[in-house]
């Protein structure tokens, strides 16, 4: 068996019969499998034996894992009852993207019979995912492999050259739901715009209904392979889940397919991450991201423990692990510190309003609904207004001027988001502190998004988590140029809203009255309130 890695095979042969006798004749006399790894240039890299019935590939190497590419290694072991490969074997050509795998037949008389090889498609055909290749003897395989090989990573390649070519990363989405199909559908379109608002191409959006879902893969090994071959067909570095995977799916999912894996969780940190301009906004992501990290820490056990000298000191100290840990700890609480301070801060900057008694509207809606540009429309600012998720994140104010003389501030605050990570909530409670102090919610609504309904819910449920639901609130049909008017007005009929195009100013009047309505209302309440503070103070001195 150690002279099997002084054995070559010509690069343009599957196998030479000279390897596969020797193979053969090994396997005979040890009644075992027995497998050889061989890489482009034919020689033996890895010898491998099994039992009766299988044997197990040792770890192999993340080595030329670019798009398009295989692992540069081609896996020959042989077979003593049939010459067909078994479903783990074409499992290990896809799972660890070999060049090719191959079973050769021991015989009776421990010779080498017949061969059965695959390698992978640049494509699907007719639901497969590889060509089976067969011969009855070794030197009967018609096959140049190397240039085979050549022409297939070249195909592959090419796939991969068919997207925009921006260089962009190209992600696969995929949900596992066992809810309604039209929610799931939904719940993806929302991954993809977040894919997209996070700077990835999406190469593919993959949905599979599972009455009971994996607890260690989120699905099955099965749909986990053949998505494992897709990334390779499609030259996608990454996998994207439409759900938050606990640190040991992440491990496991990761492990199977040696692809870079995320949840919907870390695709949002990410954008946040992207976005966040102003040292408060930094510092809300960075905490969002500590806290989201510190329970996904992975160790190696005791192999990576400092030693500890001296009586009672002897074993295993702290661990790589436990020092990495206790790092994002301090780190956790010295953000907080900071975060406090940024809190103190806002509230020095917010008494002047106080003062003033000027009321505070705040623009909250879900992302991407146009707040961004109703609050340019409304007070002639500057701030970014994109069509992407997020397109905005620190707060901004401005004053606005009503037409009977008198001055509001309006907030611009960060979006909402159906599902929108706990993580997230409580770092930004620095930010969103500016709801608690508003007079009035404009909450902006995008009527376009054939999906408004389920948005407005997301929007007040997250308002009703943050204890504002009794905050008084109007709502906003945005885009009412791009649905019909009798839409826009059973809507603001239903809902007692305001329908305007904020990209259209002369459609603001109606909105402005409105608020300027809703501004009077409010603070005749607060008056009223007020003097009865006051009354029952007085009542209580006498």
């Amino acid at each position: 068996m150690e002279r099997l890695y002084r054995r070559k095979t010509p690069p343009q042969d599957l196998l030479s019969p000279e390897l596969a006798r020797q193979l053969a004749l090994i396997s005979f006399d040890l009644h075992r499998q027995v497998g050889v790894l061989l890489d482009r240039a034919g020689a033996v890299v890895q010898v491998i034996v099994g039992d009766a019935k299988g044997l197990m590939l040792p770890p192999l190497k993340r080595e030329r894992g670019v798009r398009g590419r295989l692992k540069g290694l081609r896996l020959i072991h042989t077979h003593l009852d049939t010459p067909n490969l078994s479903q783990d074997d074409l499992m290990d050509l896809a799972l660890l993207r070999l060049d090719a795998v191959a079973a050769l037949l021991v015989t009776t008389n421990g010779m080498p019979g017949s061969i059965q090889a695959a390698h992978l498609l640049p494509q699907t055909e007719n639901g497969r995912n590889w060509a089976i290749l067969e011969a009855d003897q070794v030197g009967r395989l018609r096959l140049d492999f190397a240039g085979q090989v050549a022409s297939l990573e070249e195909e592959l390649a090419r796939v991969g050259r068919g997207g925009d070519g921006k260089g962009q990363e190209r992600a696969i989405l995929f949900g596992v739901s066992g809810r309604n199909r039209a929610l799931a559908e939904d719940s993806m379109a929302e991954l993809a715009e977040l894919a997209r608002a996070a700077g990835l191409e999406v190469a593919a959006s993959i949905i599979q209904h599972r009455p009971r879902l994996d607890p260690r893969f989120l699905m099955g090994k099965g749909k986990l392979s053949d998505l494992v071959i897709q990334s390779l067909q499609l030259a996608a570095d990454l996998l994207i889940f439409d759900a938050e995977l606990s640190p040991s799916q992440v491990r496991s999912i990761t492990d199977f397919t040696e692809l870079k894996v995320l949840d919907r969780t870390q695709l949002i940190l990410d954008i946040f991450a992207q976005r966040a301009r102003s040292r408060e906004g930094k510092l809300q992501v960075e905490m969002a991201q500590v806290k989201y990290l510190l329970p996904r820490l992975v160790g190696k056990g005791d192999a990576l423990s400092r030693l500890m000298g001296g009586i009672g000191g002897r074993g295993p100290g702290e661990s790589k692990l436990e020092i990495d840990r206790r790092r994002l700890r301090e780190r956790l609480h010295r953000l907080n510190q900071e975060l406090a301070q940024v809190r103190s801060e806002r509230r020095e900057r917010r008494q002047p309003r106080r003062r003033q008694r000027l009321p505070i509207l705040s623009i909250i809606g879900y992302t991407n609904a146009g707040k961004s540009t109703l609050f340019n429309a409304l007070t002639h600012a500057a701030v970014l207004a994109e069509d992407k998720l997020f397109a905005t994140l620190d707060p901004t104010s401005r004053r606005l001027r009503f037409p009977r003389e008198r001055e509001v501030i309006v907030t611009d605050t960060v979006g909402f988001i159906r599902d929108l990570p706990k993580n997230l909530v409580e770092a930004f409670k620095a930010t969103l502190e500016e709801l608690e102090d508003a007079d009035l919610l404009i909450h902006v609504i995008d009527l376009s998004n054939p999906r408004f309904a389920e948005q407005m819910a997301a929007v007040e449920d997250i308002l009703a988590s943050l204890d504002l639901q009794d905050k008084p609130v109007l709502k906003v049909f945005n885009k009412k140029d791009l649905v019909s008017p009798q839409l826009a007005r059973l809507q603001c009929r239903i809902h007692q809203g305001v329908a305007v195009a904020a990209v259209d100013e002369k459609t603001l009047p109606p909105l402005i009255a409105r608020l300027e309505e809703k501004v009077e209302e409010v603070s005749a309440r607060q008056e009223e309130g007020a003097v009865s503070y006051q009354l029952t103070a007085f009542s209580q001195e006498k």
